[in-house]
């Protein structure tokens, strides 16, 4: 299935995420969040809360460039992606846009976080320790990358930045799923066999 593109300001129902912090809600994109799963073969509520996990900073285009200013490497967008993740992803999945586009294009972040969290899949053994199911080390190695998340599988414990992460994806796991099921999806979580 190939995804439209949509813009940011209205056109096709996105909006710019407002400028003032702590008004971002990620519920509000719903429609990018069910598109982009489908098209990355991905559980939306694992899109849903990992987007939740990374809506600690307001997404605003305006901000994300005068944050891009004083620090050259941030990561940009809904899905807060850096720029050599993204790279992968456009070169994995032949996308024509730039990662500078995330910051602009609410639909397009949401698009490119849900086929990097299809590049992680494919690179998590179907076996892994109990402990974690297979979101929970999809979303670890969404924010510290597809080693580590490896490792995570095999049973190293994760470091405290990644077990607040994970602390905080199960926290949002419920919301994102209430979101979800207002739109009339029953979202499930998928595990593995553990090792």
């Amino acid at each position: 299935m190939s995804a439209r593109r949509i813009r940011p300001g209205g056109r096709d129902g996105v909006r710019t995420p407002p400028l003032r912090p702590g008004g971002y809600d990620p519920g509000d994109y719903t429609s990018c969040v069910l598109s982009g799963a489908e098209e990355a073969g991905v559980s939306p509520l694992l899109v849903m809360t990992v987007l939740h996990n990374e809506a600690y900073k307001p997404h605003h285009p305006l901000l994300e460039r005068l944050w891009q200013w004083w620090k050259p490497g941030a990561s940009f967008g809904l899905g807060n992606m850096h720029r050599a993740t993204f790279e992968r992803v456009r070169r994995e999945h032949g996308l024509s846009e730039r990662w500078q586009d995330l910051r602009d294009d609410p639909a397009f972040a949401v698009r490119a976080a849900a086929l990097h969290l299809k590049d992680l899949d494919r690179s998590l053994p179907e076996r892994h320790v109990r402990r974690y199911t297979r979101d929970e080390l999809l979303a670890l190695g969404y924010n510290t990358g597809g080693r580590n998340m490896r490792a995570f599988a095999r049973g190293v414990p994760p470091g405290p930045m990644a077990r607040s992460y994970l602390r905080r994806f199960r926290a949002h796991e419920s919301r994102a799923a209430e979101i979800l099921a207002e739109h009339g999806v029953r979202p499930h979580t998928r595990t593995a066999p553990g090792a």
